[in-house]
């Protein structure tokens, strides 16, 4: 094996990118095309690397220092960038993406901050036990709502469902009207248990997060809502900015911690 298939050397196999180039605090967008999306909203920004469908680019955003990769559709390209943006010292991810609501009450173009997952994917199977949780890090999940309030979007907090498949694995109809069992009871069955939307990279992040101790969140833009039938390509922005938004107040939050001598944050240091 050379190094340039070498997942420890420093320039990593897939995502291109090398110790140096990467901020602590990286965004994960699935399309290469919402990177632009993302950095419109930075001080400044530059891409570091481009390779299949991770594009890397860094800057700032109100000086603080920030990243985004993009990761494709689907938990095991997700899981690659995670892993890769490791080992070149990222240590907190924000999921960066769109979704479809389940419960009737979300709009489309509402932003989902996602508080735990349902892990339906399998790649994090591959990982750990399927009991163990998918939790998103309380500081991130605080960073995203403190940025939606402050840039008043509406927003909704709770249970998001990842999937592998985007049809059957979701409860659409395959090739010729195909359904996978138990699929025309799925969305039925997530919405009992209030589970608030279904995407396909959420759960996979948050636990290979959890699992080397690193900081993890996402938020979603509601593009479709499975019970109102109501369908539209909106609120992208909006998801974009509250994630870089939300890159600064977790620098602030890790400011006030080291400030205050803990270890964590929490609702006494003030963000204001």
């Amino acid at each position: 094996m050379d190094d340039s298939e070498d997942p420890n050397a420093d320039v990593q196999y897939h995502i291109e990118v090398g110790e140096g180039d990467v901020a602590d605090a990286v965004l994960l967008p699935g399309n290469p095309e919402r990177v632009d999306k993302i950095t419109q909203f930075w001080d400044s920004a530059e891409e570091v690397a481009y390779h299949r469908e991770y594009r890397t680019a860094t800057g700032t955003y109100e000086d603080a220092p920030i990243s985004v990769t993009s990761t494709g559709i689907g938990s095991p390209s997700a899981a690659i960038a995670v892993e890769e943006l490791a080992r070149i010292g990222a240590d907190t991810f924000i999921r960066v993406g769109s979704c479809g609501a389940i419960q009737e009450e979300m709009n489309v173009g509402d932003l989902v901050i996602t508080t735990g997952g349902v892990r339906q994917e399998g790649t994090s199977d591959e990982y750990v036990r399927e009991d163990y949780p998918a939790v998103a890090d309380y500081e991130v999940v605080a960073a995203l709502v403190a940025a939606a309030e402050r840039l008043g979007y509406d927003y909704h907090t709770g249970i998001t469902m990842s999937a592998d498949s985007f049809y059957a694995g979701q409860g659409r109809p395959g090739f010729e009207g195909f359904s996978a069992e138990g699929g025309d009871e799925l969305v039925t069955h997530l919405k009992n248990a209030n589970v608030k939307n279904i995407e396909m990279e959420a759960s996979a992040i948050l636990t290979i997060a959890n699992i080397y101790s690193l900081r993890a969140g996402a938020v979603c833009s509601v593009y479709a809502n499975r019970e109102t039938g109501e369908f539209r390509t909106e609120g992208e922005s909006r998801a974009a900015e509250t994630a870089s938004l939300a890159v600064k107040l977790l620098a602030k939050m890790d400011e006030q911690k080291a400030e205050a001598g803990v270890d964590r944050w929490h609702p006494g240091l003030s963000l204001d």
